[in-house]
């Protein structure tokens, strides 16, 4: 907790599955940084969303095997958590002022100076995909593209401030309470996986609840302040000239946000991808569905995946049967129009 500007690697590799923690100080404070993957590759940055990290946010996406290897094959993954939301971490000091979504934005280009990357491709969800693309505004060099998942750009809705305040108070007073997951359970998936009296929840689901019990609440509370006073971003849509690939869950609380953020960017340039029967937290609900649209995306980069999963039933795609046109940019946004995927759900018995 020193004043020291140098990053603490933590060799935490037995705990993170092959990846190692770096805890760098920024001006914004410290902030763990979880890297997997052989570092002369492009770059992958994740932010997640709020009172999540990596783990409960990004793990079904890489653990599905064929988005893994497309990740993997192609990226450096450097997953950033919000501060104090790394696990095991501690309360961050109450006297440390709330960092605003601009100082956060801002912390992400120490990050990459720390470890001297140029311009890196970008996956965010939710309020991660808010500070991912406040970033790319104002850094535009440094982004390479944007992966955005039930994204927001607007100031809060008066039912999404007012939900945000009650939880903030149940933080405030309760900690990481029933109520509050209860919130943050609907923030993030469907009614079908949440479960009923009739259904149970889904494994995701409780998972998911397991990995909030370890948050602290004070530090989400924080989270949640800079969230709820985030500032419309909408006048800096158009100008954003790096390729934008939007996913949205058709039941995310953020649908109609996500359809109308597309309708702001320049559509040479985006595209969106609409997944039935999900949530917001598409990563880890529907993690299949977000494939093959990665797939086009980054073939526009020159990027693929190794040959030997071509033939995989839920992906038949490989570089030689892609039509070159749509390897163009100024194409994409044709070629990736609006599309619906629809993902049958599996029985939860």
């Amino acid at each position: 907790m020193g004043g020291s500007s140098e990053s603490v690697p933590v060799d935490v590799e037995k705990i993170y599955l092959g990846g190692k923690e770096h805890l760098i100080q920024t001006g914004s404070g410290s902030v763990s940084v979880i890297v997997y993957g052989d570092p002369d590759k492009p770059a992958l940055i994740t932010y997640p969303d709020l009172a999540l990290n990596y783990m409960s946010c990004f793990q079904g996406l890489f653990f599905c095997p064929e988005a893994a290897s497309l990740l993997l094959h192609n990226f450096c993954v450097y997953h950033i958590s919000p501060p104090g939301h790394e696990l095991g971490a501690a309360t961050i000091c109450p006297d440390d002022p709330v960092p605003s979504l601009d100082g956060l934005a801002d912390q992400i280009i120490e990050i990459l100076n720390y470890f001297r990357l140029g311009a890196v491709m970008c996956m965010g969800v939710t309020a991660g995909a808010y500070i991912l693309t406040l970033f790319a505004m104002k850094y535009r060099e440094r982004v390479l593209g944007l992966i955005l998942v039930s994204p927001l750009y607007r100031i809060p809705s008066w039912s999404e401030w007012f939900y945000n305040k009650v939880m903030s108070n149940l933080l405030y007073y309760y900690g990481m309470c029933g109520l509050v997951k209860e919130y943050l359970l609907q923030r993030y998936f469907s009614k079908e996986v949440r479960g009923s009296s009739e259904v149970p929840e889904s494994d995701i689901v409780r998972a998911c609840r397991k990995l909030l019990d370890e948050r602290q609440s004070a530090n989400v509370s924080r989270f949640l302040e800079a969230i709820n006073g985030r500032r419309d971003i909408t006048g800096g849509l158009k100008r954003l000239k790096c390729r934008t690939l939007i996913f949205v869950g058709e039941h995310s609380t953020f649908h109609s946000e996500a359809i109308h953020m597309m309708s702001k960017l320049d559509r040479r340039y985006s595209a969106l991808v609409e997944v039935q029967a999900c949530g917001s937290m598409v990563t880890e609900e529907q993690p299949h569905a977000m494939l093959i649209p990665m797939e086009f995306f980054l073939m526009g980069y020159g990027l693929y995946r190794p040959c030997q999963f071509s033939d995989s039933p839920r992906s038949p795609l490989s570089p030689s049967c892609i039509s070159p046109e749509l390897l163009s940019p100024e194409s994409m946004g044709l070629k990736l129009k609006p599309i619906k995927t629809r993902v049958a759900l599996e029985d939860s018995d």
